[in-house]
């Protein structure tokens, strides 16, 4: 799942520390591939520190969701559907269709999430700037993450740029979606497939995706009993 629907089941939380400790992992990925951390191996560390215990726990929920998320027979249908939907705007790129459908279901939810009010983009920023900096560091430390000052640069950068205000406009998400397989693929994209992806995402959204409350129901039902 994407930021603004991981932030979707922690927006009820108290404090930043919850929220963005279940924002890191993409943060991470999005500020350098190689950052891999392990929370898991310093738990006893993590868990002596009220601050690290939230950064942990939203990890920890983090992980789950996305695992529930990708196994779940929600997921599998809807990139089928799409992949089958958008692959006349991928002709001639390099780009993989399903690697397509994947993200562009993600970015969609995200858009439905914020058109229905689900969640807020003001209060997504806010919990990125009122976390207490130092336990995030902190955090990164244990974890032997090998360049902190790299992911901080990148941390400030992504509150600067406030670019998942976009994903409140449906026609931004296709422009999004060619800038994220940029990272993986050499490609220039003509403004007739920009225009088409971005007619194929609306068609789609509008028919098929009335059941997106059915993956959050069920994660949500999943979550109730995890630690």
């Amino acid at each position: 799942m994407n930021f603004l629907s991981h932030f979707y089941f922690e927006r009820f939380a108290t404090n930043p520390e919850r929220i963005v400790g279940g924002l890191l992992p993409d943060l991470l990925k999005n500020a350098d591939k190689s950052f891999m951390l392990k929370p898991r191996q310093y738990e006893d560390e993590l868990l002596d520190n009220p601050l690290l215990e939230q950064l942990y726990i939203g990890w920890n929920r983090h992980i789950e969701v996305d695992r529930l998320f990708h196994n779940s027979p929600y997921f599998f249908r809807h990139t089928h559907q799409l992949k089958l939907k958008i692959q006349s705007s991928l002709a001639g790129l390099p780009i993989r269709p399903s690697f397509m459908a994947h993200i562009a279901l993600e970015l969609l939810l995200d858009h439905i999430l914020t058109q229905n009010k689900a969640v807020s983009i003001d209060k997504f920023y806010a919990a990125l700037m009122h976390v207490n900096e130092d336990a995030v560091r902190k955090f990164l430390k244990i974890n032997q993450l090998n360049d902190i000052p790299k992911f901080e640069k990148f941390y400030h950068q992504f509150i600067e740029w406030e670019y998942i205000y976009d994903y409140a406009q449906v026609e931004k998400i296709a422009g999004a979606l060619f800038n994220i397989c940029k990272r993986l693929w050499q490609f220039e994209v003509s403004v007739e497939q920009r225009q088409l992806l971005t007619e194929q995402l609306i068609s789609y959204l509008y028919t098929q995706m009335t059941d997106y409350q059915e993956i959050y129901q069920y994660i949500q039902y999943e979550l109730v009993d995890f630690n």
